[in-house]
């Protein structure tokens, strides 16, 4: 699928900005309640490290999105064309992509902080979340 109109990249911009958004705030919140915590075990830490990139590559492609936005938006001075586009556009998806498997990493692994059961629960509610993403991103 070929995107030829400045139109729909910036529809589909804002949409991921909002979504990265939404995402990003939520990883900083399991940051922000991980750094107060009084455990501190193995486990904890590796949920805060896979927050903390979730996090970044959320704020990536919000910043890379903006860019296409403000670039396909009707009365820029810089007259854009669809290659320029491409940069920030690899960079905001890869970033989001990235985003969205280190999130379901961390809801995956929150269920074994709590017991055995709770952590194959989540864990295969993360794997099936996972397939169900890259389904409908037409991978297979």
């Amino acid at each position: 699928m070929t995107i030829t109109t400045f139109e729909y990249m910036n529809k589909f911009a804002v949409q991921i900005m909002t979504v990265s958004s939404l995402f990003a705030g939520f990883s900083i919140a399991v940051i922000a309640n991980l750094l107060i915590s009084d455990i501190k075990t193995r486990l904890t830490n590796n949920i805060l490290a896979i927050s903390i990139l979730a996090a970044n590559f959320f704020l990536v492609s919000v910043f890379a999105m903006t860019k296409v936005v403000i670039m396909t938006t009707e009365g820029n001075p810089n007259k854009a064309l669809i290659k320029d586009l491409s940069f920030p556009g690899t960079i905001g998806m890869s970033a989001f992509l990235l985003g969205t498997v280190s999130l379901l990493v961390v809801i995956s692994m929150a269920g074994w902080t709590k017991s055995k059961k709770m952590g194959i629960f989540t864990t295969i509610t993360g794997i099936l979340s996972l397939i169900l993403i890259i389904s409908m991103l037409k991978i297979f």
